[in-house]
């Protein structure tokens, strides 16, 4: 995607062929700020401070975290330190695991003086797959919101409700619940996106609305409480969000708030449709609800509200009394019943077990 008229993507390898440059997403929409990770630690902070975020984007930064890693200690003992610093840096994005396992996997049968090399070479390849993935995502769901302006009768604007942030920013580029919505906007599809805010981190506003700006896509944000209400007064035409894990069942776990809509989409018999690659699909559960690990994050991210100050500086202040206790689950759970269908690189298919595995043949629950 272009910022300021300049190609970006999320995640890309330095100059000097080592270092890692990302996008600090934490700075995002007050200023456009990159940084270099120079170090294992280097990744797992950013990861875990949220620095880089979205499924996609944490597995292709955890790729080069690998990288990183070989390149300061590429021994047996290096590689165990690497692979454990990597697995724990968040617990509820599935990419993540699968992007070191496989790291693990490719390199561990290597003499030491190789790993670097196809650790760096590995993950560039990932972060070259993510992209063709989530192009693809958007072809497929570009077919479906097509289908609902046909349906529509072409009258007046299409509108899609969207949670958290699933573009760009979140994967290595295009996104994947953006993903159709910029492939529509640039055939001519007449739309406009419902941003919910996403509280407590306002990925919605904060880098939905940026990123949809920055495209010229039509956009109005809203709290995340009004959802129901515009799908109940015909303001919403569908809703496409993504996820950070899906079950072998069709279940998906997604930003805190993601089951609400959901639910209310239901209510008001409109499609739901999940976005996501094959890499975010987890084999080996069956149901979300029960199985899939929530991440709970710092209850101040909920007492406290960051945002742009009037002299071009970035402040946290507090909305809650002084020793309120806060609970910060950063995830929920969909299930697949409320799923109209998940919008895939290899195609849509029902939120079900036969579903998935009817575009996933070499996946099974295991």
């Amino acid at each position: 995607m272009k910022v300021n008229g300049k190609l970006y993507r999320s995640i890309w390898a330095a100059e000097d062929g080592w270092g890692v440059d990302i996008i600090d997403q934490t700075r995002l929409p007050h200023e456009f700020v990159t940084r270099r990770l120079q170090s294992l630690e280097d990744a797992v902070r950013a990861i875990q401070g949220m620095q880089v975020r979205g499924a996609p984007l944490i597995g292709a930064t955890a790729a080069y975290g690998m990288s990183l890693g070989m390149r300061a200690d590429a021994t047996d003992s290096g590689l165990g330190k690497a692979y454990s610093a990597l697995i724990a840096a968040r617990p509820t994005a599935v990419n993540l695991r699968w992007a070191v396992d496989g790291m693990k996997t490719l390199l561990a049968p290597m003499q030491p003086p190789a790993r670097a090399e196809a650790a760096y070479r590995r993950a560039a390849e990932i972060c070259d797959e993510d992209v063709e993935i989530c192009s693809a995502i958007g072809e497929h769901g570009l077919a479906l919101i097509g289908e609902a302006w046909e349906k529509k009768g072409k009258d007046g604007r299409l509108n899609v409700l969207t949670h958290c942030n699933a573009g760009w920013l979140a994967t290595v580029d295009w996104g994947t619940a953006l993903a159709p919505i910029y492939k529509a906007h640039d055939a001519g599809i007449p739309l406009h996106v419902w941003v919910g805010e996403t509280r407590p981190r306002n990925q919605g506003a904060g880098l939905t609305c940026w990123e949809l700006g920055g495209h010229g896509v039509p956009h109005t944000l809203t709290v995340d409480s009004a959802a129901g209400h515009l799908m109940q007064h015909g303001q919403v035409d569908l809703c496409i969000t993504g996820t950070d894990r899906t079950t072998a069942s069709g279940d998906a776990a997604n930003k805190i708030g993601t089951y609400l809509k959901a639910l209310a989409a239901h209510d008001n018999g409109l499609p739901f449709y999940v976005a996501l690659p094959g890499p975010t699909i987890d084999w080996t559960i069956g149901d979300g609800v029960g199985a899939i690990p929530i991440e709970e994050r710092d209850a101040a991210e909920v007492t406290h509200v960051a945002g742009g100050t009037a002299d071009g500086g970035i402040a946290a202040v507090r909305i809650a009394p002084e020793g309120c206790a806060a609970a910060n689950p950063a995830f929920d759970v969909t299930p697949a019943r409320l799923i109209t269908g998940l919008i895939t690189e290899r195609g849509v298919c029902q939120a079900s077990a036969e579903g998935l595995r009817g575009l996933f043949a070499e996946g099974q629950f295991r």
